[in-house]
């Protein structure tokens, strides 16, 4: 990095676009960094950006900015340091109460210009979310978890001016990645079933009276086959040589109950 580095405080900070670049590739690569981070300096750039906006350092961004699934976020106890540091909050009280389903976690803040919120989330909450029966920390910590979600709700809501529309890092991984279809059931668009030809021209030779019909259909048999290789769907040949024995068969069949010539082959 160049010696137009500023240092705040006995920190170093990237003034330029082309520091904070080469500053994440060295972090990147150090064991130091958190193993989100180790070989991902996209991520490091993002964090440290963010965190600068935040007022973090970009070691402290690093250590309490996490990047989940694309999207930056923050650690519970850093988003309670940030809106206790930035002189806007009154208060903070956190709590339990409740039992069974009911039990909850309770987060009260206020700010010094404004009004007390609070931020409740419970056992109940988390069923409903699915989050209860969630292996990993919801298991292991799940009064921990309750306090998180329900300090993220509250601090979020009382400080958006001092979080920039950063969500908890706990919250966040619990978000669902996969793409979900919201298009209304009367909007999709359904697939096109295949056709199934066989049994269309089974349903037609049915209703044949006699081997002029049959003629008739063997030239529309001809023009689908010829429609459908000009469409890119080519009809394949066990489906053409099943049909094309049915018309024949059918014409057969025609030809001995009128005492007609013996048929030998279907009319091109």
């Amino acid at each position: 990095m160049s010696n137009s580095l500023t240092t705040h405080s006995s920190v170093l900070q990237p003034t330029t676009f082309q520091e904070l670049m080469s500053f994440a590739k060295m972090a990147s690569s150090s064991d130091l960094m958190p193993k989100d981070y180790r070989g991902k300096p996209e991520n490091i750039m993002i964090a440290v950006q963010m965190g600068s906006e935040l007022g973090l350092a970009p070691m402290q961004a690093i250590q309490n900015i996490a990047v989940i699934n694309g999207r930056p976020s923050i650690w519970g106890d850093a988003m309670l340091a940030l809106v206790r540091g930035s002189g806007l909050c009154g208060s903070v009280k956190e709590f339990f109460e409740g039992e069974g389903d009911n039990f909850q976690a309770v987060c009260v803040v206020r700010r010094k210009d404004g009004d007390e919120v609070r931020g409740e989330f419970s056992i109940a909450d988390a069923k409903k979310a699915s989050l209860w029966s969630k292996q990993g920390p919801w298991q292991q910590y799940p009064r921990r978890m309750l306090q998180m979600r329900a300090r993220g709700f509250a601090l979020r809501d009382a400080f958006p001016d001092v979080l920039r529309g950063l969500i908890s890092a706990d919250e966040a991984a619990d978000i669902p990645t996969e793409t979900i279809d919201i298009t209304p059931p009367q909007e999709r668009i359904a697939e096109p079933k295949p056709i199934d030809h066989r049994a269309i021209f089974q349903e037609r030779l049915a209703g044949c009276a006699d081997a002029t019909c049959t003629d008739t259909l063997w030239q529309t048999w001809q023009r689908t086959l010829a429609r459908a290789e000009e469409a890119g769907k080519p009809i394949s040949e066990d489906v053409q040589s099943d049909v094309k024995d049915m018309i024949a068969a059918k014409r057969a069949e025609f030809a001995q109950e009128h005492a007609a010539a013996p048929v030998d082959e279907v009319p091109a």
